[in-house]
C-alpha cells in the first residue's frame, strides 16, 4: 500500500504572519519588479497587492512568513519559488501557479492554467476552482488540493506529494506516476501509463477528511475518493527485446 505524508497541518510552512499594518500595492503604478522587490523586503505582515490585471510574475520568489492577497486575476507564476509565505489569489491564475513551490500557501479563488504546481517541492496549493492540463507535474512532495475538475495528464511525472481533485479527472491521470498519491473525488477518463487504482484505507481517509476540511471542499466524500498510485512499472526495463535475447 501506497500511504500518504502526514495532513497538512503537520507540514513545514504553515505558520502565519503576525498581525501589523497592511502594505497596499497598486500594481497599475508599479513594475513586476517594483511589486516583488517590495514583497521579499517585508521581513512579515500582510500585503494587498491591487489591480493586478492578469500580471505575470507577481508574489515570486517570497521567503518570509508573510500574507500576501492579489486583489483580482494573476498571470502566469503567481507564487512561484515561495518559501514561508502565504498567497492568495483573489480570482483565477495563469500557467504555473506556485510553481516550484518550496513551503507555504498559494491558494487560488477562482481557476488555474496548466502546471499548477509544477515541481512544487512543499508547501499546500489549494485551487477553488478547476485546473488545466498537466497539473501537478512533476511534483516533488507539495500537497496540490482542487477543488473542481483536473485537465489531462494531472500528476504526469509526479514523484512524491499527493494530489486531491475533488471533481472529474482528465485523461491519462497519473502517467508516468513514481510515489506521487492521487485521491479523486468524482470521475476518471483514463488512467496514464503506470497508474492504477488502489484501495483505500483508514489512513487515507482521515487524511482526505483533514485535507477536504481545511481546503473548505464539503463536496468531497473522504470515504468515496479513488486512490491512484504508481504500478511502479518504471522502476527497471521491460521489453520483448530485452527479456528474450533471441528476439532480435
Amino acid at each position: 500500500m501506497t500511504s500518504p505524508p502526514h495532513p497538512p497541518d503537520q507540514r513545514a510552512g504553515r505558520q502565519g504572519a503576525p498581525p501589523g499594518a497592511e502594505v497596499t500595492l497598486d500594481a497599475s503604478a508599479m513594475t513586476t519588479r517594483e511589486i516583488n522587490r517590495s514583497l521579499q523586503a517585508l521581513p512579515y505582515g500582510r500585503a494587498l497587492v491591487t489591480n493586478p490585471a492578469g500580471r505575470h510574475n507577481l508574489a515570486v520568489g517570497l521567503d518570509a512568513p508573510v500574507q500576501v492577497r492579489i486583489d483580482g486575476p494573476a498571470g502566469c507564476y503567481a507564487g512561484g519559488l515561495g518559501k514561508r509565505a502565504r498567497v492568495t489569489v483573489n480570482g483565477s491564475a495563469g500557467v504555473g501557479v506556485a510553481e516550484n513551490l518550496m513551503s507555504g500557501d498559494v491558494h487560488v479563488r477562482g481557476s488555474a492554467g496548466q502546471s499548477a504546481a509544477a515541481s512544487a517541492r512543499g508547501g499546500v496549493v489549494v485551487v477553488d476552482g478547476g485546473c488545466s492540463s498537466y497539473a501537478g507535474i512533476s511534483l516533488k512532495g507539495a500537497t496540490l488540493a482542487i477543488g473542481g475538475n483536473a485537465g489531462a495528464y494531472c500528476g504526469y511525472l509526479a514523484q512524491s506529494g499527493v494530489i486531491l481533485i475533488g471533481g472529474d479527472a482528465g485523461p491519462r491521470l497519473g502517467d508516468s506516476l513514481y510515489e506521487a498519491v492521487v485521491y479523486v473525488g468524482g470521475r476518471i477518463a483514463g488512467l496514464g501509463s503506470g497508474a492504477v487504482v488502489e484501495e483505500i484505507d483508514e489512513h487515507d481517509v482521515t487524511f482526505v477528511k483533514v485535507l477536504a476540511d481545511e481546503c473548505g471542499f464539503d463536496h468531497v466524500s473522504p470515504a468515496s475518493v479513488t486512490k491512484v498510485v504508481s504500478a511502479r512499472r518504471l522502476y527497471q526495463l521491460q521489453s520483448r527485446h530485452h527479456d528474450d535475447p533471441g528476439g532480435y
